[in-house]
């Protein structure tokens, strides 16, 4: 292949690029001139008096060079100067001071030339792919994407969008349940645009709420009129979720809206979150009234309030407690996700339970001292305050085994009995 249609091709491989890729017809020609200038600069140390003309739509391309006319004896550098004697060849009416300008053959420069040129200009193609690719999703974060499963590895999953671009659904990012298959179009939100070292990265995630949340503006058309908004979010992905909605309109039940009529629009969510349990609430400025709702199915009798703090304590009967802490402690735990507030439960005492209560510190002779600080640094500090607060709580808020609990209800328990 003769030097200039090796040259050609590269223009012709370029305009392939812009076909795949949507690059812009202006961004397209300055890449080339870049590219050619910076070739020249290489090789001479200077471009600025080349004029590069590219025309991508015929595939051809022209260089054109200015050089000053000088004397005889000034000439130095042919690069940039041209002797009165050479340039009165070209034409014989030029002198000293006046400009040549002459069309340059870059099959002349020789073979190391084009293949510089062929480097650079894949080098400028990398760059504003990557560039691009950035553009795109930069603006896109927090909205839903498709795209299929190319490869899958312990830590994260490859996929690829309509136009090929690779997207990244880390472990930590995937619904517990989880499976894919290669060439399986799966849905997911655009968490973020990482770009070390100038390589962006698209991490994707099915576990965050805003997945949800797009989820459920897709499927309930008052949310995205405007009519409804998502107040709060929380999740514990695979399991169980909780969201808070309003309704701007005394009309509309923001509840009944997002469940749908035999709960219809929250399934279709559901099955895509692979059958996550979701409770969707009334939200509400009134905190008490927010925890309350948000600790359903439990009843709750009495809410105490620490703002200061973002506190919570609810006290509840003996039969609202499991429901309140729920399989695992996930309903407290979305509730305090969902509010913003720690809470802690405890069993409302019946009617003569509040007497005849002994100090904690009494039993320093039976419990390890450091076990009884543990459990009074949660703010219980008497025997009966033990037996009313939920196990699963004094296991996790004071970090105790479960034995150690249960030996220390056992011992608090024989002395009211006795």
């Amino acid at each position: 292949m003769a030097k200039k249609e090796a040259v050609i091709s590269l223009i012709d491989t370029f305009s392939e690029f812009k076909e795949t890729k949507n690059i812009d017809r202006k961004t397209m020609v300055s890449v080339l001139e870049a590219s050619f200038r910076s070739v020249i600069a290489k090789m001479f140390g200077d471009d600025k008096n080349y004029v590069v003309i590219v025309n991508p739509d015929k595939g051809d391309f022209e260089i054109w060079r200015n050089r000053e006319v000088v004397k005889d004896e000034d000439f130095k550098n042919p690069n940039t100067q041209i002797s009165l004697t050479e340039a009165r060849t070209v034409d014989a009416s030029y002198e000293v001071g006046e400009e040549v300008t002459d069309e340059v053959i870059f099959e002349k420069f020789g073979r190391r030339a084009i293949l510089n040129l062929r480097q650079t200009l894949a080098a400028k193609i990398l760059e504003l792919e990557k560039e691009n690719l950035y553009s795109k999703y930069i603006d896109k974060v927090g909205t839903i994407i498709s795209a299929e499963v190319y490869q899958t590895w312990k830590k994260e999953v490859l996929l690829l969008d309509d136009e090929g671009n690779e997207l990244l659904l880390p472990k930590n990012e995937q619904i517990p349940s989880d499976s894919y298959r290669k060439g399986e179009a799966i849905r997911a939100v655009i968490e973020r645009v990482d770009k070390a070292n100038n390589n962006p990265k698209i991490i994707l995630s099915r576990t965050s709420p805003v997945f949800l949340q797009r989820l459920l503006e897709n499927e309930v058309p008052e949310i995205n009129d405007g009519l409804i908004t998502v107040k709060s979010i929380a999740r514990i992905p695979g399991e169980r979720a909780k969201i808070a909605v309003e309704s701007y309109d005394d009309r509309i039940d923001p509840v009944g809206a997002c469940v749908g009529v035999k709960g219809s629009r929250i399934h279709s969510i559901v099955r895509e979150l692979r059958n996550e349990n979701i409770d969707v609430i009334n939200y509400t400025t009134n905190v008490e009234l927010f925890i309350k709702r948000a600790l359903s199915p439990a009843k709750v009798a009495t809410v105490v309030l620490d703002e200061e703090n973002r506190k919570a304590e609810v006290f509840l009967k003996p039969e609202e407690v499991s429901l309140a802490i729920g399989k695992q402690g996930m309903n407290i735990k979305l509730a305090s996700m969902l509010t913003g507030h720690t809470i802690d439960v405890f069993r409302e005492l019946e009617e003569g339970e509040g007497e005849e209560d002994i100090m904690l510190d009494e039993f320093r002779d039976e419990i390890d001292g450091w076990v009884i600080d543990s459990i009074k640094k949660l703010g219980i500090d008497t025997a009966k305050a033990v037996l009313n607060a939920p196990r699963d709580m004094l296991v996790e808020k004071a970090d105790l085994e479960e034995d150690t609990v249960d030996d220390v209800i056992r011992i608090l328990k024989a002395e009211f009995e006795d």
